[in-house]
C-alpha cells in the first residue's frame, strides 16, 4: 500500500522573507514589459529533483499560471485536483498536463490543458510568456507558461480531475514574508528533504506549484 505523506504536518523551518514585490509592478503592463523585456536573473532549485528518478526520462509537460485581472487587484487561479488521481493527489496546482503529439509547443499544451480541466477558453487568455522548466519528483519536466486572464469568463470543473478552483491574490504569494521552508522524510526516499509552502486561508499550497511560483517571484522582482 502507498504510503500518504502530509506536508502540513511538517515543521516550518524558516520564512524566506524577501520583502513583497512593489505594488507598481502588479499590473497588466508592467508584467507584460518584463516578459517582453526580461533582466538577469536566477531561477531557485529545490530539493524535488533528488527525489525523480534519474533513470527515467522526464515526461514533458506544461502548465497556465492563469493572472486573472480584477478590477482592483490580480489574482492567480488555482485549482484542488481530486483524491484519487495518480500524480499529485489532493493537492494545489496549476491547471495543465502532459505534451500531447498535436501540441506545437508548451503554450499549445497550456492553453488546451486548461479548456479541458476546467473550461477556460483561451479567447480569454493572453500569453505574456514562460519561466524556465520545473523538474517534479514525479518524473515531469513542466514548462510555466504565464498569462493575463480577462473576465467576464466561464469555468467548467473537469470532475475526475478538479475538486475545486479558486483564486489567490497575487500579492500574497509574491511575497517572501509568506513563502514558508518546511522540511521532513519522504515515504520510500532517503534523506530529509526541504520544500516550499504557502498556505493561504484552508488552501496549502506546496511542492511543485509553490516553487514554480517563487521562481516567479524572483523573476518579477529581479
Amino acid at each position: 500500500m502507498k504510503t500518504l505523506f502530509d506536508p502540513t504536518t511538517a515543521p516550518i523551518d524558516a520564512l524566506a522573507a524577501e520583502p513583497p514585490l512593489p505594488t507598481e509592478r502588479l499590473n497588466p503592463e508592467w508584467l507584460r514589459d518584463r516578459f517582453r523585456q526580461p533582466v538577469d536573473w536566477t531561477p531557485e532549485f529545490t530539493d524535488e529533483h533528488v527525489l525523480r528518478d534519474t533513470q527515467r526520462v522526464p515526461v514533458p509537460a506544461s502548465v497556465l499560471m492563469p493572472l486573472v485581472v480584477r478590477e482592483n487587484q490580480i489574482s492567480l487561479l488555482l485549482t484542488q485536483r481530486t483524491a484519487h488521481l495518480h500524480d499529485h493527489a489532493g493537492q494545489i496546482s496549476l491547471p495543465g498536463g502532459r505534451v500531447d503529439s498535436d501540441d506545437y509547443d508548451a503554450v499549445a499544451t497550456a492553453l488546451r490543458e486548461t479548456e479541458e480541466e476546467i473550461g477556460l477558453s483561451r479567447r480569454h487568455i493572453e500569453v505574456i510568456g514562460t519561466l524556465p522548466d520545473y523538474f517534479t519528483g514525479t518524473g515531469f519536466q513542466v514548462t510555466p507558461v504565464v498569462g493575463l486572464v480577462y473576465p467576464p469568463f466561464e469555468l467548467a470543473a473537469d470532475e475526475f480531475e478538479v475538486a475545486e478552483i479558486f483564486e489567490v491574490p497575487l500579492h500574497f504569494l509574491m511575497d517572501g514574508a509568506n513563502h514558508q521552508r518546511r522540511s521532513a522524510e519522504f515515504p520510500g526516499k532517503p534523506g530529509r528533504r526541504t520544500f516550499y509552502a504557502m498556505p493561504f486561508q484552508h488552501y496549502f499550497i506546496w511542492g511543485a506549484t509553490a516553487a514554480m511560483l517563487r521562481n516567479l517571484y524572483h523573476f518579477l522582482r529581479a
